[in-house]
């Protein structure tokens, strides 16, 4: 049986993009029955228990259903004891920072596997504060909302064979100088931008970001790097295609959605032509009761168990709605010299139950992976987005370029880079949030990778 579904959306919008207008322009009868049918016969028991705390979360996280609600029998959220932490490892306010440096021997050779390897001591802890970033969101700010152990800063992620460079601001800005970049997807696309704002802010005494856009809804927003000519996006879609959110009575979310697999979401992909690097990714939606259309025909269902309609899994509707956001990338004859790096799943780190049933993630160190019930839907869906990214990287049409930051198992071992209860939120004190990372914190590695990919493909 599925979990019960967490129904972010706002209930005054139907559309998928969550806003109007594109965001920062100024830079560049029946099936109503049928969903009654369903919620009266299925859904409503839930309804009205869940209503009333979901209205509240709603207000204060700004991404719609950030929780991975992974519900398929064979996978199993992780219910081992949580590790002991280690208590005396106190921390104000105030990280004391360190020059980032990397080891020896800094260039990364072109044959390395970047993603296979693991997390070894590194006591040159944060990279950044509350200081030196004062972008970082109030819900990341897992030290301002009272935690004191900063052991999970102290990790870097070596890969077998080579070294991973830390990230380094410069080297950055000389890659994408007089570019454009996106982050396309989801809340997690909105923190791994948030993390990559926070590095680039250590620069401040040289290049101080300029907030050039942002939405009503906090979901689009634009900085620009006046010296470097850089400006820096996130772009907010659920699932990169196209879809709608069925409502009853105009008010109150059904919690389905219907995918046309054949369009995709213009909140982003009107945009298109003008970017020089999207970083692609998107998944956490996909856990829902989901109606995909292709060509004006229902072609399948995620977690709908109806007669004469074709259940899908979530990692092919991932699958699909990825194939049809990199076709259309490698097909756009507008753009020119696209970058596209495709990121996979963050895994979530919820114990002893899920976001609703007293699911925690307390842990103060990386684990072991055996530790960690991989669950099979982490990664088979990591390896439907690899797929996707193989596909079309066999047939890339000329000037465009695709990579893969392939964080599911690197990410896996870190259940310990979570806010869990230290993210502020008067309203839901006690919920943890395990999917999200701090910052900083083990997600910086994103953009060590991110880094490295782009001096790659260059």
């Amino acid at each position: 049986m599925k979990s019960t579904p967490f129904p972010f959306s706002s209930s005054s919008s139907n559309n998928n993009n969550g806003s109007t207008g594109t965001p920062g322009s100024h830079l560049h009868g029946k099936r109503d029955k049928q969903t009654l049918n369903i919620i009266m016969g299925k859904a409503m028991p839930c309804l009205l228990s869940t209503f009333a705390i979901t209205t509240i979360f709603t207000f204060f996280l700004y991404s719609p259903d950030p929780f991975n609600l992974t519900p398929p029998p064979k996978q199993t959220q992780t219910q081992r004891q949580q590790q002991g932490g280690d208590d005396h490892h106190l921390l104000d306010q105030t990280i004391s920072l360190k020059p980032p440096t990397s080891p020896p021997n800094l260039k990364v050779e072109e044959n390395c596997e970047l993603f296979k390897g693991r997390w070894v001591p590194d006591h040159e802890g944060a990279r950044y504060n509350n200081w030196s970033c004062p972008t970082i969101p109030d819900s990341k700010n897992c030290f301002r909302h009272g935690r004191k152990d900063k052991d999970f800063l102290n990790w870097r992620w070596k890969p077998d064979g080579c070294v991973l460079q830390k990230f380094d601001p410069k080297e950055f800005f000389g890659i994408v100088r007089g570019k454009t970049m996106a982050f396309v997807g989801d809340s997690v696309a909105r923190n791994h931008f948030e993390s990559l704002l926070c590095l680039l802010s250590q620069l401040l005494q040289e290049e101080a970001p300029v907030e050039a856009y942002k939405d009503a809804d906090d979901r689009n927003r634009i900085w620009h790097f006046p010296k470097h000519d850089f400006i820096l996006k996130v772009i907010w879609t659920k699932f990169l295609v196209a879809g709608e959110e069925r409502m009853i009575n105009s008010t109150t979310s059904a919690g389905i959605h219907d995918l046309y697999l054949d369009r995709l979401d213009e909140n982003w992909a009107r945009d298109l032509h003008a970017l020089d690097y999207v970083i692609i990714s998107g998944v956490h939606w996909f856990f829902r009761a989901i109606y995909l259309h292709q060509d004006s025909k229902v072609v399948g269902c995620i977690y709908c168990n109806e007669p004469n309609v074709t259940n899908w899994d979530v990692k092919m509707a991932v699958k699909m709605a990825l194939r049809a956001a990199l076709d259309r990338i490698n097909n756009c004859k507008e753009c020119k010299k696209t970058v596209v790096v495709v990121r996979t799943f963050s895994p979530s780190h919820f114990e002893n139950g899920l976001w609703n049933t007293g699911g925690t993630c307390n842990r103060t160190g990386p684990a072991r992976e055996l530790e960690i019930d991989s669950g099979s839907d982490v990664y088979e869906v990591r390896d439907k987005q690899v797929e996707e990214f193989q596909r079309v990287r066999k047939k890339v049409k000329k000037g465009k370029k695709f990579g893969v930051l392939d964080i599911t198992r690197v990410m896996r071992v870190r259940p310990d880079g979570h806010p869990g209860l230290f993210w502020g939120n008067q309203w839901m004190k006690g919920y943890s949030d395990c999917v999200h990372w701090c910052l900083p914190g083990p997600i910086d590695v994103w953009n060590d990778f991110l880094q490295a990919i782009l001096t790659r493909l260059r």
